[in-house]
């Protein structure tokens, strides 16, 4: 049986690892925080994921540590990492989770057989090559292998994706990541193959073009309305042009959560660092913010400060508990902050993180977890 280690089985490295094991490897994941460990290890695990709570149920072949030290194993020689690159101040991404794990796999032995590690968080160009550059020297290579998945349906996004990026040291290497994901993909994906640094500006640029179709489509929503318009019928008949397609062209609330804002930001910087104008990236941010505007104003035109405002389902998506970067909530929070009174309903989870940060700013209504 194949060995694979995972350090990082937070949401989306559990995941992984869940369908890695589902499919007869024998995984072994790591996470530092001990006692998330343990009900993993119990089988006691609550996750609003779907299929994690009975994929972990029914594992056999899933191992977890608090130490590192548990994937060094000569016949592990494949380790991928997902691992936290939150966001700096100044827009890219932090890489230090990344470079400590890698400062504590080279204070252990130097693996005998060249062993490969697989970096799946989204990180700035140039920094898988320059962590190649570091590593090879210990032999171990570093490649690239991001995923395009959706928190609330993780697991069957991994298992379904239209493509399979990988950034790949080597063809060797490239093509043991392949072989990896074809056990566990349940349909025919594309893969596609590059360098390092093509991947990673590959995976930056697709969440990049979403933002910039949510925002367009929200943009001429919002002009169609102020001609009197129905603005799902000019959306619709946009979409139905194949060379747009309608996918991520819906009239609503602006994009948000914990993946495309910042990696729209991101592509921005990747940008500055090569003395490059790449204006999209600050004008789909621009055109986000425009929209909640006229959201804002919509209101305002249509409630008095005596008629009460309710909310519903406030994280960043349907079927998610993020309220990360939620543009339904911040609207709520221009409202509120304008003098509305206004009523928050969704799940008990969900409400219980929005009262922590907002308080008393809001009436509160929490539903059953269901």
């Amino acid at each position: 049986m194949v060995k694979i280690g995972v350090v990082g089985i937070g949401r989306l490295g559990l995941c992984f690892a869940l369908n890695l094991e589902r499919v007869g490897f024998d995984v072994f994941g790591v996470d530092s925080d001990a006692d998330y460990i343990l009900s993993i290890q119990s089988k006691t695990l609550t996750s609003n994921e779907p299929h994690v709570e009975d994929y972990l149920s029914d594992s056999e072949f899933l191992s977890v540590s608090s130490e590192l030290k548990s994937i060094i194993d000569p016949e592990i020689q494949m380790i991928f990492i997902c691992v936290p690159t939150p966001s700096k101040a100044d827009g890219t991404f932090d890489h230090s989770y990344i470079d400590k794990i890698c400062d504590e796999i080279l204070e252990f032995d130097r693996p005998e057989k060249e062993t490969h590690l697989i970096i799946n968080s989204t990180v700035m160009p140039g920094y898988c090559d320059s962590l190649h550059e570091r590593m090879s020297q210990h032999n171990y290579t570093a490649s690239y292998n991001p995923e395009f998945i959706a928190q609330g349906s993780i697991i069957e996004d991994q298992q379904f994706p239209d493509q399979v990026l990988i950034g790949e040291a080597n063809e060797d290497v490239g093509n043991e990541i392949e072989a990896i994901y074809r056990c566990f993909c349940q349909n025919d994906p594309r893969f596609s193959r590059m360098s390092k640094t093509e991947a990673e500006i590959t995976k930056l640029a697709v969440n990049c073009f979403l933002t910039t179709k949510i925002a367009f489509a929200n943009s001429i929503g919002d002009l169609t309305i102020q001609h009197g318009g129905n603005q799902d019928n000019v959306l619709a008949a946009i979409g139905a042009d194949e060379r747009i397609g309608p996918n991520f062209l819906r009239y609503g609330f602006g994009y948000g959560g914990p993946c495309l804002p910042r990696d729209n930001h991101a592509m921005g910087k990747a940008a500055q660092q090569v003395d490059l104008e790449l204006p999209i990236s600050e004008a789909t941010d621009r055109a986000n913010s425009l929209h909640r505007n006229f959201q804002l104003e919509a209101f305002e035109k249509n409630y008095s400060k005596d008629e009460q405002i309710v909310f519903s389902e406030l994280t960043y998506k349907p079927d998610s508990d993020i309220i990360e970067e939620s543009q339904r909530l911040e609207l709520a929070v221009d409202l509120a902050r304008k003098g509305y009174t206004v009523l928050l309903k969704d799940r008990g989870t969900v409400i219980d993180q929005i009262r922590a940060i907002h308080q008393n700013l809001f009436t509160y209504e929490a539903l059953t977890d269901d």
